[in-house]
C-alpha cells in the first residue's frame, strides 16, 4: 500500500462500524553464514524474474488493488477470528475454501504430530500434544521455469482458559483505534489471513503468477509442528516465508532470517535427611547432606561454563544484536514444602536452558553441559558417589539464511517499497518456525508480519492487530509473490479448482 493510500485508509479504518455477531564453536563467524544443506547462495543458482518495466508496474500494480479493497482484507481477518471459535476444523475448513476459490489446488489432511521425525531437534512426550491435527495445502501451480514460494503460518492460538479483563469479546472481530481486536488474531490468524490476502491480490484481476505457490496452514504450538507435516508430504519450494508478527513489536521493520538453538534441561540432585525421628532437623544439619547446597555446585559450574562459551562461541549478527552469541540460565529450583521448613528434602530439582547460534551442533552444546555437571560431581564427594541425573526436555538446532540471499532481498526490498523503512534483522527470537523448511527440507525460509501486541501467550488481553500494518503486510506479500515467481497475464480470473 503506498503511503499516501495507508494514511487514508487509517483514517476511515478508525470510522469504520461493523456489525458484531453474538455472543560448535570456537570460530568467529560472518553475518549471514549458513550451514543448511541444499540452499543455494548464488543468485544464479535460481530462476530470477526479470526485473523491467513491466514488472515495476505490476509490483505498483499491488499496492493499488490493496489501496482500493483494503474493507475486503479487513472483512476477512474478522472472518477468520469469528470461525476460530468453533476450534481447528472450522478454521481449516474455511482456509481450504477461501483456497480453492482463489483457483488453488487444496490438500487437506490429518497427521498425528507423535509420528513426525522432525530433524535437529526433540520434545519430550509429555510436551508434544497427542491428538490428530489438521493441515491445509493450497497450490496454485505455475510454469516449470517460474520459481516456487511456501507461505506458511499456523492458525493454533493459546487454549481459551480466561478473558477476565478483555475490553473485546475475544471472537468477534471488534475495531477501535485502528487495530482488530481477537484472541489469537497476533498469534498467528493475522498470519493465515496475510497470505491468503496476498494471493487474492495477485491471483484475480487478469494477473497469475508465473511460479508455482503453496499456502499452507499448519499448527505449530505444543510441538506440533505442522509445516514438517508438510514438507514429509512431499511439498518443496524455492523460497519458504513464515507470516508471524515479530514479538520485537516493531512490525515490518523487523524480519527473521536467523534462529538461535534452544536446549531445555533438568537436573535432579539427592540429598540425604539426617537419621532421625524428630519432626524439627535444624538441630541436626550437619549430620544431613542438603541437595539445595550441592545442587548450587552444579549452578555454579553451569554458571562458569555459560561465560566460558560467550568468550568462545561468536557469532556477528548476534553479537551486534545483543553483545554476545549464547547465553544460559538456570530458572527453576526446587526442594521441600514451604509449611516443612524444618526439614530436610531428599531431592532439588533445577532446570533451565542454553540458547546457541546456528553454526554449532546441538549435540556439542549437549555434551559441553554434560561434561560440565560431571566433573563439578567429580569434584564433590556426595555428589561423586551420587550422580545428578540430567534429563533434556526439548531441543532444536537453529538456522539461519544469508542477509545476501536472493529471498532476504526480495523480503526487504518488498518491505522498502511498501514502508519507506529497511527493515532490519531480528536475530533474537530462539526456535522460530523458520528453522523447518531450513533444516528439513533445505528450503531458505524468512520471515515477516505486521505490528500486533497483548499476545494471549504471554498472559495479555485484548491481543491485536494493527490494521494498518496489516494491509501494508498484505501489500508486501502480494508484491514479494510477483517479484519471487514472476508474473503472466491470464486474462478474466481463473474458475475455482474443483
Amino acid at each position: 500500500m503506498t503511503r499516501e493510500g495507508l494514511l487514508i485508509y487509517q483514517r476511515s479504518i478508525t470510522r469504520m462500524t461493523f456489525t458484531q455477531p453474538e455472543g560448535r564453536a570456537h570460530e568467529t563467524v560472518p553475518a549471514g553464514l549458513t550451514l543448511a544443506p541444499g540452499i543455494p547462495d548464488d543468485p544464479g543458482d535460481l530462476c530470477v524474474p526479470p526485473q523491467g518495466a513491466s514488472m515495476t508496474h505490476d509490483l505498483q500494480w499491488v499496492s493499488e488493488q490493496v489501496d482500493r479493497a483494503g474493507e475486503r482484507y479487513i472483512h476477512l481477518l474478522q472472518d477468520l477470528v469469528r470461525v476460530s471459535q468453533g476450534g481447528e476444523r472450522a478454521i481449516q475448513e474455511w482456509v481450504a475454501a477461501e483456497l480453492k476459490a482463489l483457483g488453488c489446488n487444496v490438500d487437506l489432511f490429518r497427521y498425528s504430530p507423535k509420528a513426525l521425525a522432525p530433524k535437529y531437534e526433540f520434545a519430550e512426550a509429555a510436551a508434544v500434544d497427542p491428538g490428530e491435527r489438521l493441515c491445509v495445502v493450497g497450490r496454485l501451480t505455475g510454469e516449470q521455469r517460474g520459481r516456487r514460494l511456501l507461505l506458511f503460518a499456523h492458525p493454533d492460538a493459546e487454549p481459551v482458559s480466561s478473558t477476565d479483563g478483555w475490553r473485546h469479546a475475544p471472537f468477534a472481530g471488534e475495531i477501535e483505534g485502528g487495530r482488530l481486536y481477537g484472541w489469537g488474531v497476533a498469534d498467528d490468524l493475522l498470519g493465515v489471513a496475510t497470505m491468503i490476502g496476498g494471493l487474492m491480490v495477485v491471483a484475480t484481476n487478469g494477473r497469475r503468477p508465473r511460479g508455482t505457490v503453496l499456502l499452507a496452514s499448519t499448527p505449530s504450538k505444543r510441538n506440533v509442528r505442522g509445516i514438517v507435516a508438510v514438507l514429509e508430504r512431499g511439498y518443496a519450494a524455492d523460497g519458504a516465508v513464515y507470516l508471524h508478527p515479530a514479538e520485537s513489536g516493531r512490525g515490518l521493520r523487523d524480519i527473521k532470517a536467523i534462529t538461535s538453538g534452544l536446549l531445555r534441561f533438568r537436573i535432579s540432585v539427592a540429598g540425604k535427611p539426617p537419621d532421625t525421628q524428630e519432626p524439627e532437623q535444624t538441630p541436626f544439619h550437619h549430620l544431613a547432606v542438603n541437595p539445595i547446597d550441592k545442587a548450587w555446585v552444579l549452578v555454579r559450574a553451569l554458571q562458569s561454563l555459560n561465560e566460558n562459551r560467550a568468550d568462545r562461541v561468536r557469532h556477528a549478527i548476534l553479537e551486534d544484536a545483543v553483545g554476545r552469541s549464547t547465553n544460559m540460565q538456570v530458572a527453576y529450583l526446587h526442594a521441600g514444602e514451604p509449611d516443612q521448613l524444618s526439614r530436610i528434602s531428599r531431592t532439588c530439582v533445577l532446570a533451565g536452558s542454553v540458547t546457541f547460534p546456528p553454526h554449532e551442533h546441538m549435540e556439542s552444546v549437549q555434551s559441553e553441559i554434560a561434561r560440565s555437571i560431571e566433573v563439578a560431581s567429580q569434584a564433590d564427594p556426595w555428589l561423586r558417589d551420587h550422580p545428578p541425573q540430567l534429563e533434556w526436555l526439548l531441543g532444536t538446532r537453529g538456522a539461519e539464511v544469508p542477509l545476501e540471499h536472493p529471498l532476504c532481498l526480495a523480503v526487504r526490498r518488498a518491505i522498502r517499497a511498501v514502508t519507506a523503512c529497511e527493515p532490519k534483522v531480528n536475530a533474537l527470537h530462539a526456535s522460530s518456525d523458520i528453522r523447518h523448511p531450513i533444516l528439513h527440507g533445505g528450503i531458505p525460509a524468512v520471515g515477516y508480519g505486521p505490528l500486533a501486541g497483548s499476545f494471549s501467550q504471554a498472559g495479555g488481553t485484548d491481543e491485536w492487530v494493527d490494521l494498518g500494518e496489516y494491509l501494508q503486510a498484505i501489500t508486501v506479500t502480494g508484491r514479494l509473490i510477483l517479484d519471487w515467481c514472476g508474473v503472466e497475464e491470464i486474462g478474466p480470473d481463473p474458475a475455482p479448482a474443483t
